[in-house]
């Protein structure tokens, strides 16, 4: 049995592209999410392709008024990978109301490759260009592997809350940028 060499923790990040997700991002969202595995902490199963189509369209809006929204992630062949970006915290019953979330989520064949870490340390810098002030992250509990990307960003655990979803707890990270 042969094991998978560990890159060491200066190897390059991986080259990666944010932007303005487009209508047609909708279709291969709603395709790449289709995922047990990577919508374990998001409800568990796929949204509808509708749920997608309006989440591109608002974080169209985002960018256009806010200059800044969960953008498209590409890697250097123009594949698209999932999202990584920041938006308005949606929620007004719970959580962080008011407060910039960093977010990130991709197909599950991008895993593990540091795609996530570099995305969002694109997203802290277009963040502060844009004068954010701080990012938080809210994070299942459960979610080892987004909990480690929001360390690698320097972000600290703030708080812990329970979710509406079944009392599930959650942690929210922050970060003053």
């Amino acid at each position: 049995m042969s094991i998978a060499p560990v890159p060491p923790p200066t190897a390059p990040a991986p080259a990666v592209r944010l932007r303005v997700p487009t209508d047609e991002d909708a279709l291969i969202w709603h395709r790449i999410f289709d995922d047990p595995e990577v919508m374990e902490f998001h409800g568990g199963r796929s949204a509808e392709f509708s749920v997608y189509e309006e989440l591109t369209a608002r974080q169209r809006r985002h960018d256009a008024e806010l200059g800044f929204c969960l953008w498209t992630l590409t890697d250097e062949d123009n594949t698209v990978l999932g999202f990584t970006g920041a938006q308005p915290w949606p929620h007004t019953h719970f959580g962080p109301v008011g407060a910039i979330e960093i977010g990130w989520r991709l197909a599950r064949t991008a895993w593990g490759r540091g795609y996530a870490t570099a995305a969002a340390r694109t997203t802290l810098e277009r963040l502060r260009a844009a004068g954010v002030p701080d990012v938080v992250a809210m994070i299942d509990s459960r979610n080892a592997r987004s909990i480690a990307v929001a360390e690698r960003l320097g972000m600290r655990h703030a708080e812990t809350f329970t979710t509406p979803r079944a009392g599930q707890e959650g942690y929210c990270y922050r970060l003053e940028l």
